[in-house]
């Protein structure tokens, strides 16, 4: 990553005019049916991706308070920055003029997409009408009400082209290799934002962001699988994932306290229970929430009780609409006086678990807890795609968190 790197005038002109249209929500359904047949000629069209990263560039930029002056929003800024520079300015490939023409003609009656259904309930932006208007310098003066003025490009030309009968020349396959490390680079470059700074909807941008990244990548870097669209896995297997995760989760925790035997954990899933999602999401969600039940337990009955400790219960169920998982501990629960606290961002409950502020590394070990991201992170990663994590607690007696996931997979992002 270039440390050096400044925000000059010409890119702040760049930033404003692709931030100034508006982004475009995409549902899993969709995204599977683009990532399905992807020749060499859809992957050229990444045009989204600039638009979402301008959009974070000035909403950094335009943070009350004069938040943008400080030091680690600064740093992020500038690497949202350098990430947008980098696909405008990257070199273009020469196409011959009938391919020009293909990947300009896709008509949206060529593509039959499934409807994507707004996620109004879990964009609370959306809701409220949220805008911005800058107010240090740097922008041009038009909020939400400009943007929709703006034509919105149909999604059929942000992320597809009808190109099923083209032969490619062997440039376009050098174009996007080069391209697909290009991005790779990118998603390196913002691996320590969950540590520099956090804020819940940058935090929902930042998600689609590499999803948007990693799907690309993905389609252009690993080998096909009959289950696998890029990052979605059509037939995820939630028994196994979440499986996984307590696996994960109890080694972390032995670690941490130097114990032989965490405390239990009990699955009660179909092993057969199947529906389209990204696995990394699923995993870092249950990951996160057994790592708070796990810490609780031993906390409340301490580590000399390991033949001794109340299981932790995870139940699955399938619904019509939503796949439910439910965690249970029976760790003294949460006193109501500190509900709001734990959907609060930097809020634990461990010490000493400070971190550098120049902390770069991508693959540090995970830490038992002591961030303070766990909670609202998973619930932002539950509602990215139409679910939902509630919490109910028991002062005295345990804690529930509820999972919900949108089995239909028809709701697209809640763009901010």
């Amino acid at each position: 990553m270039s440390a050096g790197f400044r925000i000059t005038p010409a890119i702040w002109d760049k930033i404003h005019h692709f931030g100034s249209f508006p982004q475009t929500g995409v549902s899993l359904q969709q995204m599977v049916l683009f990532g399905q047949n992807p020749s060499q000629g859809t992957l050229l069209k990444a045009k989204e991706l600039t638009v979402r990263l301008a959009h974070r560039v000035k909403e950094l930029d335009e943070l009350p308070h004069n938040l943008s002056a400080m030091p680690s929003i600064n740093k992020v800024k500038n690497w949202y920055a350098q990430s947008f520079e980098e696909p405008i300015t990257f070199p273009p490939i020469v196409l011959p003029a009938n391919i020009r023409q293909a990947l300009m003609m896709t008509r949206p009656e060529d593509i039959h997409l499934p409807e994507s259904k707004p996620n109004l309930f879990n964009n609370p932006y959306a809701r409220a009408g949220h805008h911005h208007t800058n107010s240090h310098g740097h922008g041009s003066g038009n909020g939400n009400g400009f943007n929709q003025l703006k034509l919105r490009v149909p999604m059929e030309r942000r992320y597809y082209a009808n190109t099923n009968n083209i032969t490619w020349p062997p440039e376009v396959q050098d174009y996007n290799k080069r391209f697909t490390k290009s991005l790779e680079q990118i998603k390196s470059r913002h691996d320590p934002t969950v540590t520099t700074v956090a804020q819940d909807r940058f935090y929902l941008s930042r998600i689609g962001i590499r999803f948007l990244i990693g799907q690309h990548v993905a389609l252009n870097t690993q080998q096909a699988h009959e289950d696998y669209v890029g990052i979605i896995c059509t037939k995820a297997n939630v028994h196994d994932i979440v499986q996984e995760a307590i696996e994960n989760a109890r080694f972390v925790c032995e670690e941490h306290y130097a114990m032989f035997k965490g405390p239990p954990v009990q699955l009660i899933c179909p092993k057969d229970l199947i529906f389209p999602y990204v696995p990394g999401h699923l995993s870092h969600i249950c990951f996160e929430l057994l790592k708070n039940s796990l810490r609780a337990v031993v906390e409340r009955y301490g580590v000399d009780q390991e033949d001794n400790f109340p299981p932790i219960k995870v139940v699955v169920v399938e619904g019509k609409e939503d796949i439910t998982i439910k965690i249970s501990d029976e760790a003294g629960g949460i006193p109501r006086s500190a509900i709001p606290l734990i959907w609060t961002y930097m809020y634990t409950t461990m010490e000493n678990q400070g971190i550098d502020t120049n902390f770069q590394a991508s693959d540090f070990k995970a830490p038992m807890a002591g961030f303070g991201y766990g909670l609202p992170l998973s619930r932002l990663y539950a509602r990215y795609f139409g679910g939902d994590l509630r919490l109910i607690s028991m002062d005295g007696f345990g804690t529930d968190v509820y999972i919900h996931l949108n089995r239909l997979s028809s709701s697209r992002e809640p763009l901010p």
